[in-house]
């Protein structure tokens, strides 16, 4: 179409020449014909062309104009131009109402759609199944589910009944609302109908079903349909292969990809780049290279994406070689990297401590023309602060600035939070310095990463003095401020005077969170204040949060150390029963407590439970229970203990 453009405008040239001006008929055509070609701006000139000219346009030209408008989201203008026909003293048609219905309900007006078709029939003209469609449409994805089906029913009562587009719109707006039932329902009264089910309508219950964990209904529907001879394509057969990956049915997947080939729907690069990509998400990175190497050996070629996702495979398991070699290969077969490639792999080359390696590939990506993103920025940083190799942050960040990264708020908060987490405050407050001569202003999130940073320094009076400094500067808490005050303090073994950082919470109507109580209840368990503890705890259960494990190994711990076992034995029965399952550490704080007061009863059905759940009791509780039971009268229940312990 687009080649075929310059000979149409020539000929509007040549007949303007002549003095033959363009009509109307001219003017749409042109206009159709350029919005066709995406040439979006040169149809639009040309509109405005006909307006300055003064063409006489007709109902067809003003219905073709707002069909085009609308599909721009342009919906002032195609309300413009539908008063524009009125005052023309045209009468707007069904097309022209379904056209004006279809453009408010792109815009998310469904109301006014509904009113134009209210006034539609008032004025004796009958919607058809499209003008429905649209108004159902723009309701579906509005959530109104039950309003659209009622829609439905009003067109079989007035003698229209819905078509595929129609019950597919719903079935999909019920699937993203999370309401297969109905979704399903739905599809079986089409089906009764007699509506011929198409690929597209395949596509949207196997999609539907996968995203809600039903792969086996998923897979039967996919069977029955074939089972009906309807020929499924590619997409099809791409969208359950996608699916069975994703949950985790290998088997399956490939099964279903022998039978795409059986059907003579030889896999294209779509579906060989499914196959890659799912294994790599299980960590199955070699079956995605013998995958590569099979797409190559039929002929098709690998594009950007399975490149991509090879390499990230690779660096996700640190075999920044391979992944180095195959940088290599995209480049061999004419791929370009793009900022993908190169964000993954120069992440990859810092997280295994390759340094100069990655400052190789950043320069190469600079010199492809490629500048650094904030995405870019914090995957590289965090990739530089896991390789243990944290005096090169700032190194790098300077380097992202100068190949020209946009430098705002999240770009600094970065890397505040990078320096910060390893403890460097003295390099973050120059950061914070550099921020404001920038004119930058540091928010919530600047001043927590500094205050958490303190805190790792130990430095506890300095992430208060930070606090006031946040305050100063007019920016509020937030309540990850508070609770990381108060993990400061519980960290410090100051949690006595949590008191006053709750004071603050509660004068700023900052309610406390689930993290809240559990460390307020783990400090003051730790400091073996149990009145306080169990009343936070009482508290936090009471407001409907759900203790942590390590809240509740905090409580008994702190009721084993004073022989209060049947207390301890309690709070793990509440473990239970609240469904926070125990952890190893649960049972050997507990053997250790049953064993001190040498009841062997309690100490064989815990290590039973240990065993049952695949836990073994670490070196330290082995200990106790020979401390415990070798002492005089103890050595036979030492000797029982032990051997119902490594019992098989």
């Amino acid at each position: 179409m687009r080649l075929m453009m310059p000979s149409v405008c020539t000929k509007k040239w040549e007949m303007e020449k002549i003095g033959a001006a363009p009509n109307h008929v001219t003017y749409c055509t042109l206009i159709d014909s350029l919005w066709k070609a995406r040439r979006g701006s040169e149809s639009h000139g040309l509109l405005g062309e006909v307006v300055s000219r003064g063409v006489v346009m007709d109902l067809v030209m003003y219905t073709s104009l707002m069909d085009w408008l609308g599909k721009q989201g342009k919906i002032d203008e195609v309300k413009d131009m539908f008063h524009c026909a009125l005052s023309d003293n045209h009468t707007p048609n069904g097309v022209t109402y379904t056209v004006l219905i279809d453009a408010l309900c792109r815009a998310g007006n469904v109301d006014g759609a509904e009113q134009m078709l209210l006034e539609m029939e008032d004025n004796s003209v009958r919607p058809n199944v499209v003008t429905f469609s649209s108004i159902i449409n723009g309701l579906s994805k509005q959530g109104l589910l039950d309003k659209a089906t009622d829609y439905m029913r009003k067109m079989k009562e007035r003698g229209i009944d819905p078509n595929v587009v129609t019950y597919g719109t719903v079935i999909d707006g019920f699937f993203k609302y999370q309401e297969q039932e109905a979704a399903l329902d739905l599809y079986h009264e089409m089906l009764c109908e007699g509506v011929e089910v198409n690929k597209f309508i395949v596509d949207l219950l196997v999609n539907g079903l996968r995203k809600n964990g039903k792969m086996e209904e998923a897979e039967a529907l996919f069977r029955d349909m074939n089972k009906r001879g309807m020929l499924l394509d590619h997409v099809n057969y791409t969208t359950l292969i996608d699916g069975l990956f994703k949950m985790g049915n290998m088997p399956a997947a490939f099964k279903v990809g022998q039978e795409l080939t059986e059907r003579n729907l030889l896999p294209d690069a779509v579906v060989y780049n499914v196959f890659v990509n799912c294994l790599c998400m299980l960590g199955k990175s070699k079956e995605a290279e013998s995958i590569l190497k099979e797409m190559q050996t039929t002929g098709l070629k690998p594009d950007q994406v399975t490149y991509n996702t090879m390499i990230t495979a690779q660096c996700r398991e640190g075999k920044t070689a391979k992944a180095l070699k195959l940088l290599h290969e995209m480049k061999r077969s004419s791929i370009k990297p793009n900022l993908i490639t190169y964000s993954t792999l120069i992440a990859g080359l810092f997280e295994v401590g390759s340094i100069e390696k990655a400052k190789f590939l950043l320069n190469e990506m600079a010199s492809s023309g490629f500048s650094p993103t904030s995405l870019t920025h914090r995957k590289v940083l965090q990739a530089c602060s896991q390789s243990g190799r944290p005096n090169v942050i700032l190194e790098i960040h300077e380097w992202m600035v100068n190949a020209g990264l946009s430098v705002d708020i999240t770009v600094y908060n970065t890397l505040l939070r990078v320096l910060c987490y390893h403890g460097m405050t003295r390099k973050a407050t120059v950061v914070l310095q550099e921020m404001s001569g920038r004119g930058i202003t540091p928010d919530t999130i600047t001043f927590n990463a500094l205050i958490l940073g303190h805190f790792k320094s130990t430095h506890v009076d300095n992430a208060f003095a930070t606090y006031d400094e946040m305050l100063r500067h007019g920016v509020s808490p937030n309540i990850a401020t508070f609770n990381t005050l108060l993990g400061g303090l519980e960290s410090a073994g100051r949690i006595g005077e949590a008191d006053k950082v709750l004071n603050e919470m509660k004068r700023r109507g900052i309610e406390p969170s689930n993290l809240t109580y559990d460390i307020l209840v783990t400090g003051y368990g730790k400091q073996s204040n149990k009145i306080e503890a169990m009343r936070l705890y009482c508290e936090m259960v009471a407001k409907g949060f759900l203790p942590k494990v390590s809240t509740y190994n905090a409580l008994i711990s702190d009721f084993v150390k004073v022989g209060m076992m049947s207390q301890a034995k309690e709070l793990l029965n509440e473990m239970n029963k609240r469904g926070v399952p125990p952890t190893s550490c649960t049972y050997d704080i507990l053997v250790c407590g049953w064993a001190k007061l040498r009841n062997g009863t309690e100490v064989r059905k815990l290590l039973k439970d240990m065993k049952d759940k695949g836990f073994s009791p670490s070196k330290g509780t082995l200990s106790s229970i020979c401390r415990a039971f070798s002492k005089p009268g103890m050595t036979w229940e030492a000797r029982r203990l032990l051997k119902k312990l490594y019992k098989v």
